[in-house]
């Protein structure tokens, strides 16, 4: 019972902060309004600014955001106990999450629809804006490679949701086609795009997929590259043709899975059988880094997550088609990653516990189950093993519905992947943004072209995917960077925001400037442990990596301080 309350006061919270502290922020500081035109009215073109329903542009705002990071992040963290995971969640994503995100969108959508790394030129300076451009390439480079290979993983460990996936490319094309050129109705037709989404879902069920290794390389390595093939088509296409139907799909399929994880709380609750297994708090669990600052490092997504401000800037603020809208598909959408993150701590701390299979194939129960999966930091933090936590404790809540175990481990499979299919499609679009910026920030115009710069994007990331061989793990040298990288942009973009308030006078930029100051310091933090650790592991790699983001965040840091220094106020 437990578990169920903890849902419903959450959620409760979520949705009064959204009309309480959200609107605030909008109406006083923000001071949105309906009648300024927006970039993707001024400078619409067909394929990237398309002015947008808000419900529409929401899902693929809020799927694009979420990937599979309010999972993998929840699914680790939650070593250090339960209650510090949910508390960070929900303050995170009250406070500083929806209002990086809120602040990143907003303001891109009143610079043309430039990317966050672009405008900080006029914010800060053109030196930092190079700079900032860096750590921005850096991290798409990394999360194009990773999540090629995450969704090559969910193929591999759940072969019933390959079917469903790529069939949804085809229902998400016909979808578009309908909408946009024959003016269907577009709740009726996704209406009825989720149904026979969820018909393959169940086909999937009785013919798993499973990837042979081809001219020596693995399975994972194969579907890295058809993934990312599939990232150049998909990100290349106007945003009418497959991103915005897919994720309208994506954005139903969100809203049933939560609904399944919802009902499977309440009835599991009720049953009896559902009760939190994790400790409270964990201090020291087994090889574990320390809680503080690494909690905020490792929970991202669901909190607050320096890739929004990318989406925010990138895809969202050249679709949204006023400025009243950016609340709902800003705000509104990272409360709602909260919310997932939520069920996600209550799927990993007590789902877990109402059966799991461990390696000897012994069916373990309640506490065991848990600490037998989150023995040690190591045995936790696989990629593999954060995905099994999740989906495996999901399907055991929605099995207390009466819905077969099978079903629920193929939901919430296909869940996962079609999601990571939402963050690689969008990631690619967004870097092919950022490099044809930086190009055009240097005058090199001839490498600006919309497929030049998608070509620079894929090659780049599938170079780093089979740096380490052919099964196309290279990202995971890198990795282990990507939390402090992404906590870093998190920081930075906060910076901006709160100097593009400071502009607006009065202490509006307190709103922003607060998280900026925590998240700044909790990364700094961060990345000079892991500094001292790869010193002493003679990890040069990530040394020079890890050491390089480190000067830079303290580069920009400060740049953005003289500038708050020196900004005088509009008004």
């Amino acid at each position: 019972m437990n578990a169920l309350v903890i849902m419903v006061v959450a959620f409760i919270g979520y949705i009064l902060m959204y009309n309480l502290y959200g609107k605030f922020i909008g109406q006083k500081i923000f001071k949105l309004s309906r009648t300024t035109t927006v970039p993707s009215v001024e400078l619409e073109d067909g394929t990237d600014y398309v002015p947008t329903k808000k419900e529409v542009i929401f899902g693929h705002h809020f799927t694009s955001i979420a990937g599979t990071g309010p999972i993998v992040g929840p699914a680790i963290a939650v070593i250090w106990g339960w209650v510090p995971a949910l508390i960070w969640v929900f303050f995170g994503s009250v406070f500083m999450g929806a209002v990086h995100d809120f602040g990143a969108l907003i303001i891109s959508m009143r610079n043309q629809g430039k990317s966050i790394a672009d405008y900080t030129s006029k914010y800060v300076n053109a030196r930092t804006r190079f700079f900032f451009f860096l750590i921005v390439f850096l991290e798409l480079w990394i999360v194009i490679a990773i999540f090629g290979l995450v969704i090559a993983v969910v193929f591999a460990m759940y072969p019933a949701s390959v079917f469903p996936v790529w069939c949804e490319v085809a229902i998400a094309l016909y979808l578009g086609h309908a909408i946009y050129k024959q003016g269907k109705s577009i709740m009726t037709w996704s209406i009825i795009a989720v149904v026979v989404m969820y018909i393959t879902v169940l086909i999937g069920v009785y013919i798993p997929i499973k990837m042979p290794a081809i001219a020596g390389i693995p399975p994972t390595g194969v579907w890295t590259i058809i993934l990312l093939i599939y990232a150049f088509i998909a990100s290349t296409l106007p945003v009418t043709t497959l991103l915005q139907p897919r994720d309208f799909i994506n954005s139903h399929q969100l809203l049933v899975a939560m609904a399944l994880l919802i009902l499977g709380v309440f009835f599991s609750a009720f049953g009896g059988n559902l009760h939190i297994v994790a400790p409270a708090v964990q201090i020291a669990p087994s090889a574990a880094p320390p809680m503080w600052p690494f909690l905020f490092i490792t929970i991202a997504c669901g909190a607050i997550s320096g890739f929004h401000s990318l989406v925010s800037s990138g895809t969202s603020s050249k679709q949204v088609r006023n400025e009243s809208d950016s609340l709902f598909v800003g705000y509104g959408s990272m409360l709602m990653e909260g919310a997932l993150a939520t069920l996600v701590i209550i799927a990993v701390s007590a789902g877990i516990g109402m059966g799991y299979v461990a390696k000897s194939g012994e069916t373990l129960m309640g506490v065991a189950a848990w600490t037998t999966h989150y023995s040690s930091w190591a045995a936790a933090a696989g990629l593999g093993s954060k995905i099994a936590a999740f989906v495996n404790g999901s399907a055991n809540m929605i099995a207390s519905t009466g819905l077969p175990n099978a079903f629920g481990l193929a939901v919430m499979g296909v869940f996962v992947a079609s999601f990571a299919g939402t963050t690689l499609d969008t990631a690619t679009r967004i870097q092919r943004y950022i490099i044809s910026e930086l190009f055009t920030g240097f005058k090199m115009d001839f490498l600006t072209g919309k497929y030049v710069t998608t070509f620079i994007a894929v090659a780049t990331a599938l170079a780093l995917a089979f740096a380490t061989g052919a099964g196309g793990k290279g990202a995971l040298k890198l990795w282990p960077l990507f939390g402090a990288v992404n906590q870093t942009l998190a920081g930075l973009a906060l910076i901006i925001i709160a100097l593009y308030l400071k502009t607006k006078g009065g202490v509006k930029y307190l709103i922003a400037g607060i998280p900026a100051v925590f998240m700044m310091v909790m990364t700094v933090w961060a990345l000079v442990l892991n500094q001292t650790k790869y010193g002493t592991s003679h990890n040069m790699l990530l040394q020079i990596v890890n050491g390089l983001i480190l000067l830079l965040a303290i580069w920009i840091t400060v740049e953005g301080l003289i500038k708050f220094m020196s900004i005088k106020s509009e008004t």
